[in-house]
């Protein structure tokens, strides 16, 4: 596991990350551009995430995607992207012998998208497909309700990938004004990790971007919370299962009780010994799936419980789903703590053995908080968690008053589901 790291920032201000593993065989490049749905106005909905498909599809050098993705794969490498409420991520996977064309390609596209008219048309029915193809998969439908009910009338509650009446208005003048807006020196952070010495990495990154543009990018948009009853949306479909979803507001990525709540998540429900999954799995027969994520934003953040249900169960999981969130307000053993905190640990330690996952670690911290916290940092941070910790976040985070349901279902009234959801 990488203990180290170097950050250097250039003459122009691009902050680089490297950390050398000599004993890989890989380099892994990422870059992290301050741009996501929180950028965006209700206009521009979705168009981080358009502006990231149209990166892939020419530059002057390399005119077509073909040639984009002919360049990695053809070395046997791995090229993609993702795009998220506040950063997009571009990232590269490759044998170390061909690291120089790695960082080549994903400069230039970064640097000098086409973004032709005729590819902008193209795309766009492609990207109306993936809205698509997450509107008709139930699960993922309640995903994105959930935040419609978390956050509403937001960019917290939006799609990422933006509405179908959004994504048909974005134009290539949207694209190109918002690229320039976004795309610049102070908001990128580049991050390798893999067998190549930090200064050959550092060179390389900065011969590319030494003559780039510098100039300070848009702000997000910040949080409005004015919750202080329950909230419930449900949307009828003829499904075989239920698909529900049941959060609070979290904790910000910067709280110091962040790891608390990463702890309570593990105990409620991640992995097969879990409170939820053994409760409603192994001991009620059910559900197939059931856990629970979180969520840790710059200033806000979320815990969502998920179950998928046949629909004569759903109000009974509900119920159960609840129970637990109350239950774990009465404390949580220290048995069951160091199961939580050794689970967190290991599996963190075990992420640290990839180098695409290791400069992922540092180029995601240091792009939205300036400053990265080292692997044996959050060890210790997590090794400071104490049942009471558990307790205090529990009893002031699952309320009813911040409850949020979302389902999807073939019901035709909420009231069954309202009477039970009180914490």
């Amino acid at each position: 596991m990488p203990t180290r790291h170097k950050k250097i920032v250039t003459a122009n201000g691009l902050r680089i990350l490297t950390t050398h593993m000599p004993h890989t065989q890989s380099a892994s490049i990422v870059f992290y551009v301050g741009a996501g749905s929180r950028y965006e106005t209700p206009e521009e909905a979705g168009i981080s995430h358009f502006l990231e498909h149209m990166c892939f599809k020419g530059t002057p050098r390399r005119p077509t995607a073909q040639e984009i993705s002919k360049a990695i794969e053809g070395v046997g490498g791995v090229l993609n992207a993702a795009t998220d409420r506040e950063l997009t991520t571009y990232y590269c996977k490759v044998p170390v012998a061909h690291f120089q064309v790695a960082l080549d390609v994903l400069s230039d596209f970064i640097k000098e998208p086409l973004i032709d008219p005729a590819e902008v048309e193209k795309e766009r029915p492609v990207i109306l497909e993936e809205l698509s193809m997450s509107y008709d998969i139930p699960s993922y439908r309640a995903d994105l309700l959930i935040d419609e009910v978390m956050w509403p009338n937001q960019a917290l509650g939006r799609d990422v990938g933006g509405t179908r009446e959004s994504v048909s208005n974005i134009s290539r003048d949207m694209l190109m004004q918002y690229m320039h807006r976004q795309y610049a020196i102070p908001n990128l952070v580049v991050s390798i990790a893999g067998n190549i010495p930090d200064e050959e990495a550092a060179e390389a990154v900065d011969h590319h971007f030494r003559d780039w543009t510098n100039h300070q990018p848009g702000t997000w948009f910040p949080v409005e919370d004015d919750q202080s009853a329950p909230r419930m949306s449900m949307e009828r479909r003829k499904t075989e299962q239920a698909h529900i979803c049941i959060g609070v507001k979290g904790l910000s990525s910067t709280d110091p009780d962040r790891y608390a709540l990463d702890m309570l998540n593990a105990v409620l429900g991640e992995g097969m010994s879990s409170r939820l999954f053994l409760e409603l799995r192994e001991k009620q027969s059910l559900v197939y799936d059931v856990h629970t994520t979180t969520s840790h934003l710059k200033d806000c953040g979320s815990f969502i419980a998920y179950a998928g249900v046949d629909p004569k169960n759903a109000r009974k999981a509900v119920g159960s789903i609840i129970q637990e969130f109350h239950r774990i307000k009465e404390g949580v053993p220290e048995e069951e703590l160091h199961k939580a905190r050794e689970f967190l640990k290991g599996r963190l330690v075990l992420r640290m053995e990839d180098s695409r996952s290791v400069a992922a670690w540092l180029g995601a911290q240091e792009l939205l908080h300036n400053e990265v916290q080292t692997v044996e940092d959050v060890l210790a941070k997590v090794d400071s968690v104490t049942t009471d910790d558990i307790q205090r976040v529990a009893k002031s985070l699952l309320i009813t008053e911040k409850l949020n349901t979302a389902i999807v279902g073939p019901f035709r009234s909420d009231k069954a589901f309202q009477a039970r959801l009180s914490i």
